[in-house]
């Protein structure tokens, strides 16, 4: 089973940039969708489908922010759409699926980059959804949790760690958060095959950040320690470039 986390920055203008066509190859089992900033009447399902691929979508209730889709090849056995934090929801920051005994989670996590305000909001979103998995993996063994983090968690992530260290996504508070979900039964899928610095999935599109290289991880496919074994690779596409951000991919046998 393949599977791709994907923030697309837009799924219309992401489709105006060749995202169909992408899909048309087949790239993976099921493809986790951030930031699709679309309604859900908005959202073109039947263009998508026509590729191939079932569609799921949860937007936010803020005309053209946010929102989260997961797009795929079997239809999944349940789709949960959303969690008990009212904010969250509003945002559409969360959409799952089961497929069989294998629990998918895709989230958009908040950036905190437009001010103290969402930074603090940001924190109450991690400490939330940190119980939300937590009690999850207390009723599913196998889950996945795909989605743009908006975070780095260590320097080898970011391209200029020293001069990012005060700055939203690379704060010793958000970096903690990942320590502490990756020492408490989860796995960085992509570390496990790949330890080279200057690997990538966001690019500030001023200064031709992407053209030379300085980017961000902030996109990560994490599995639940039982998944570990079953892991055969990981790698991010950075040729992909529908989007701000690139796809990865994580690869597993079941």
């Amino acid at each position: 089973m393949r599977i791709i986390t994907y923030n697309v920055n837009g799924i219309r203008a992401a489709i105006k940039k060749g995202f169909l066509e992408w899909l048309s190859t087949n790239p993976a089992d099921i493809i986790c969708v951030q930031e699709i900033k679309a309604n859900e009447e908005d959202v073109p399902k039947a263009a998508i489908e026509a590729t191939g691929y079932h569609v799921y979508s949860y937007s936010a209730q803020k005309k053209g922010y946010s929102g989260v889709a997961i797009l795929c090849r079997t239809k999944p056995t349940e789709v949960i759409y959303g969690n008990e934090h009212s904010q969250s929801n509003a945002e559409g920051r969360l959409i799952c699926a089961l497929f069989g005994d294998l629990y998918v989670v895709n989230a958009y996590f908040p950036s905190g980059t437009s001010g103290e305000e969402r930074q603090t909001y940001k924190y109450q979103w991690l400490s939330e959804f940190y119980a939300y998995i937590q009690e999850l993996h207390k009723k599913h063994s196998k889950i996945v949790i795909c989605g743009d983090y908006n975070i780095c968690h260590k320097a080898i992530d970011i391209h200029d760690p020293v001069r990012n260290q005060n700055y939203t996504g690379f704060l010793p508070e958000e970096r903690a958060w990942m320590e502490q979900l990756f020492t408490t039964g989860f796995v960085d899928t992509f570390r496990e095959f790949n330890k080279e610095p200057h690997q990538y999935t966001w690019w500030s599109q001023l200064g031709q950040a992407r053209a030379n290289n300085k980017g961000w991880r902030i996109d990560y496919i994490s599995v639940s320690e039982p998944l570990r074994a079953n892991l055969r690779g990981a790698a991010i596409y950075p040729t992909i470039v529908h989007s701000d951000h690139c796809p990865m991919y994580m690869e597993m046998e079941l």
